[in-house]
């Protein structure tokens, strides 16, 4: 069943490049974790950095990786375009209608 090698495929990429935004701050942040669920938890606790002082962070775009280095990479990729405008043409290629 093709679905089943999709569900094994999904399931084996453990690292993933994410775009998180906040309203409070009209901002996005770009970061790769191994647990998406967990990371974004931390964002949203209230601490020091740049994503602790607020804590409405929402996960708007991810990409999954099989390796860490890949994930990282792509990391640097997009932190490297230091562009609002190209960071929201990226989310809203992804995005898709009901």
């Amino acid at each position: 069943n093709p679905l089943d090698f999709q569900e094994d495929f999904l399931f084996k990429m453990d690292f993933v490049t994410y775009i998180l935004y906040s309203k409070t701050k009209d901002s996005y942040y770009i970061g790769y974790t191994s647990d998406i669920k967990a990371r974004l938890l931390r964002h949203n606790q209230k601490s020091k950095g740049f994503t602790g002082k607020v804590d409405d962070w929402e996960l708007k775009y991810q990409e999954h990786y099989l390796k860490k280095e890949e994930a990282y990479l792509r990391e640097r990729i997009l932190k490297s375009w230091k562009s609002r405008k190209k960071i929201e043409e990226l989310i809203a290629g992804s995005e898709h209608p009901d």
